[in-house]
């Protein structure tokens, strides 16, 4: 059993806590069946390389894939570059490409599932003059998608948001697009609670009324889109969405405050996943999905429960730096052999909201190696200057 450890707490106090230790899931598993789940998925940044937070991304490539096989083992799919990825936030389109076409040989050689994020952020942030400047480039990201053999993730543009007068203007944008995929498509509604720059999307700040709009672009071309990835944090809209979708289009919901009631859903109206969240509960959800197979819904919500807390508290507010707390996770769990990000992006938590992630984690029985987890959060508390504090008796 691993020592006690004193943790900061938010009201500037410390508390003496012991790890439970032990790690409650497989070491694999095999995929669902009853729901198509993803886990949108972090990069590990290259610690050594000489960076600034406005270089181009560098990226240790054995650990990043070998954390997307970590996804696979568990039988879940992989949702490559997107904003977990820190796509908008340190990740540009030139590394973007690279990580696109390892990621998808490495599915196909391991038969893993595998979607990638398209948007426009390879043009300079406001260098977009004309509707056909975004709808270009967004061609220009899904071609390379799928020319590598994956499936496009039409995620939202900020330089659309910035240029769009209307709401025709997105019904012309992703009409153009969508229509020249070869094969069927996921659509992202990423909110302004993950992206402040993305504020009325869809032609409206009014959710319900960027809703019929995004609606109509799903039922125009329902043929050509899988699904649709809906992150608002907000279930009544998910679930009213949901009900209305033309029966062949998917919910994946990107709910990671609520998604046990979403994914378990309503009769036969259920979401499927594609989760930020799944990064880092991977082999909690993988056995939840296996128990919603079985028809044990009772086992389902048992497994995901004590999970909730760990991924409201990642996706606390300011939500957007809800990657930090996927990165530290998995420094804690060796996934990784530092906790340094993208853009210096580890500094955008504190050390009290990374040390309730390790309670939070260690509680809902997701630390693989409760030592080396123990190890590591020692370390950063006495980056934090609690050398002596941190070894005081409980």
């Amino acid at each position: 059993m691993p020592d006690v450890l004193r943790l900061p707490t938010a009201d500037g106090g410390w508390i003496g806590y012991q790890p439970r230790g032990g790690f409650a899931y497989p070491k694999q598993a095999p995929p669902p069946r009853s729901r198509i789940p993803y886990a949108a998925v972090h990069v590990v940044a290259d610690p050594w390389a000489d960076t600034t937070p406005i270089s181009p991304a560098a990226i240790d490539w054995e650990a990043t894939l070998a954390f997307r096989h970590h996804i696979w083992s568990y039988g879940l799919g992989v949702a490559e570059a997107m904003d977990t990825a820190q796509r908008g936030m340190g990740l540009d389109w030139a590394t973007c490409r690279e990580l696109i076409r390892r990621t998808v040989a490495e599915a196909r050689a391991c038969g893993g599932r595998v979607v990638c994020g398209a948007q426009t952020d390879h043009l300079e942030p406001g260098s977009a003059r004309t509707l056909r400047d975004i709808e270009a480039a967004y061609e220009e990201q899904c071609e390379f998608i799928e020319g590598c053999g994956a499936q496009v993730v039409l995620m939202a543009s900020r330089e659309l948001a910035r240029i769009a007068r209307r709401p025709e203007d997105y019904l012309r944008v992703y009409d153009r697009v969508l229509s020249q995929l070869q094969r069927p498509a996921l659509i992202h509604w990423l909110g302004e609670v993950f992206d402040p720059q993305l504020r009325g999307y869809w032609g409206y700040e009014d959710l319900d009324k960027a809703m019929e709009v995004c609606l109509e672009v799903i039922r125009h071309h329902a043929h050509r889109i899988e699904g649709i990835k809906l992150s608002l944090l907000d279930q009544r809209r998910e679930v009213e969405m949901r009900s209305r979708l033309p029966r062949s289009v998917h919910m994946f919901t990107g709910d990671d405050f609520d998604y046990p009631a979403t994914i378990k859903g309503d009769g036969d109206r259920y979401s499927d996943a594609l989760l930020g969240a799944f990064d880092a509960i991977a082999p909690a959800a993988s056995a939840a999905l296996l128990a919603l197979d079985a028809g044990d819904e009772g086992e389902f919500e048992r497994i995901l429960a004590p999970t909730l807390p760990l991924a409201r508290h990642i996706f606390s507010t300011p939500t957007f730096y809800y990657k930090t707390g996927i990165v530290f996770l998995a420094y804690l769990n060796g996934h990784q052999r530092h906790f340094k990000m993208v853009g210096g992006l580890e500094s955008a938590r504190s050390t009290v909201h990374l040390a309730r992630i390790f309670l939070l984690a260690d509680q809902a029985g997701l630390l693989q190696d409760p030592e080396l987890a123990v190890e590591r959060m020692r370390l950063v508390l006495r980056l934090a200057g609690a050398d002596e504090v941190a070894h005081l008796p409980a």
